[in-house]
Formats: structure tokens, sequence, C-alpha cells
């Protein structure tokens, strides 16, 4: 017998023990996977990149996202939204109240269209019927935040303490039964809390939220063209600033113009869901 034909299978053998060595992926420890990541994080982070990553990681089925990391956190005195670490300073969050009312389906088909985040503030006497019920869900659905803003819009501060706990409870039982979620903002009517409402709205995990400016509720400014200038020409507007509207009509016909023109300033319109929550708070102290 040839003896080459003896050493071929051992050849073989050789050679696929090589290959399958030089297959073997480099093992990387957890603190080379760190400083990684490190090394490749960009000095600013834009408002909405971290959800767009997490979505893509969500679908591609490589892990379950549980909790976003909070990229924005809200200045309690002044209620603007500051950065945390290198997100982008210059953001503006958009907040409508006294929805759904009249228009509050359309200025939500509206932003979905413009890819604008936004917090619809609703009051409970809007979410009664089952066919407002329909538009909340649907509005939730879209993935929208959903905030508390009471019952019937009263002053809290002509209202008993077991008052003020309806106005603002039944608001989070009803939406929590129509969306699956409790509102994690709480706004009061007219920007007026009560220490009870405060220390309520705390209790059910809501953070308090105020505004920098709006101007839709003046009478000088509910016409499309008024209200579209001043939103976005005010000189209150800042980076971070807290921008009020509501579900009017001249708001709704305008809201496409205020979107573009706040963009071209140069705002991102940041995602409710990367502001940093009671739980976050709670768990960092």
């Amino acid at each position: 017998m040839n003896k080459r034909l003896l050493y071929l299978p051992l050849l073989s053998m050789l050679l696929l023990a090589s290959c399958n060595e030089e297959a073997k992926p480099k093992e990387t420890n957890q603190f080379e996977q760190l400083v990684e990541v490190e090394n490749n994080e960009e000095d600013v982070v834009p408002a909405d990149k971290q959800k767009e990553n997490d979505d893509e990681v969500e679908q591609e089925g490589e892990t379950e996202i549980v909790n976003q990391v909070p990229l924005y956190e809200m200045n309690p005195k002044t209620y603007s939204i500051q950065p945390i670490g290198h997100a982008n300073p210059k953001v503006v969050l958009l907040t409508i109240d006294d929805a759904p009312d009249k228009r509050a389906l359309d200025m939500a088909k509206t932003l979905k269209s413009l890819g604008a985040p936004a917090i619809f503030f609703v009051n409970g006497h809007f979410i009664e019927t089952d066919e407002k019920k329909a538009i909340l869900k649907e509005i939730h659905d879209m993935g929208f935040t959903i905030g508390n803003h009471t019952k019937t819009h009263a002053n809290l501060k002509t209202l008993s303490e077991e008052e003020q706990r309806e106005e603002i409870i039944s608001v989070n039982d009803i939406v929590e039964e129509v969306t699956g979620e409790r509102p994690v903002f709480f706004r009061a009517p007219f920007g007026v809390n009560t220490d009870f409402s405060r220390a309520l709205a705390i209790d059910e995990g809501m953070q308090l939220m105020n505004w920098s400016y709006g101007y839709d509720f003046e009478k000088e400014y509910m016409t499309k063209e008024k209200i579209a200038d001043i939103m976005v020409n005010t000189e209150l507007l800042r980076d971070g600033s807290n921008l009020l509207m509501h579900d009017r009509e001249w708001t709704a016909d305008a809201l496409e113009e205020i979107v573009n023109g706040l963009r071209d300033k140069g705002y991102e319109i940041v995602d409710p869901e990367l502001i940093k929550g009671l739980e976050d708070l709670e768990e960092g102290e």
C-alpha cells in the first residue's frame, strides 16, 4: 500500500483541528466589553436614539428590554427638561392638556406622522363614554404617554382632601382600565397644587409637572396663525422648555407648523419615556 495514503487521514484530522481553533471567537471579559462601550460613546446622545436602539433590539429578539435608561430629568422648580450626561440639551417637551375633548385624536395622528412624541394629559369627564375610551386607547396605542389632569379640571385648592383624592385617583383608575398602565405624570388644573395633591401624586408614583410656557388659552392666540407663531418665536423658548398646549381647534390646526418650526430652530422633540421617573429617582437615592 502507498504510504502517502496512510498519512492522508492523519493529515485531514490535523487540518480540521487547526480550522476549528481559528474559528473560535475571541473571548472578551466584562471589563473589556465595558471599556469598548465607553470608548465608542458619542459626546451627544440624541433624545430619541436610546428608544430607537431599544426598539431594534426588541424586534430582533436578542434581548428583552425591561427598563430604558433615562436620558433626561425634570427640574422640580422650573419643570424644564435637563439632559443627563451627554444627552442632547437642545430639546423641548410637547404636552397637550384637556384631552380627549374635540381634536386630541387628530393631534395624535399629526404628531405620529411627524415622529414627534408628546404627553396627553387627560380629564376624567372626557373619558366616560365607550367612544372616548376607544379614542384614549388609540392615542395610547400610537405610542403617546398618558398623563393625569384630574377628573373635572377643578381648582384643587377649592376642594376637600377627599374630593381631591377622587379627582386624581379616579383618573388613574380609568386610564389603567383602558390602557393597562397608570399615569406617571400629574398636572394640576391651572398649575395649582395643594400639599395633599402633591403627596397623593407621589404616593401614586407620579411626578408633578407644570410648564415653561403656553398661549393657546389666551384670546389673543386663538387662531392657527397666531398660536403657530408665538409657540415657536416666543422669547421664552430655550433648551429644555416644557410646552403647554390644549385640545383646541386652533392648536390642532397649527400643530404641524409648530413642530416643524421648532425643528427648524434646531430643537429635538424629547420622548417622555426617556425622562427619569419617580421610580428611577428612588433607585438612585
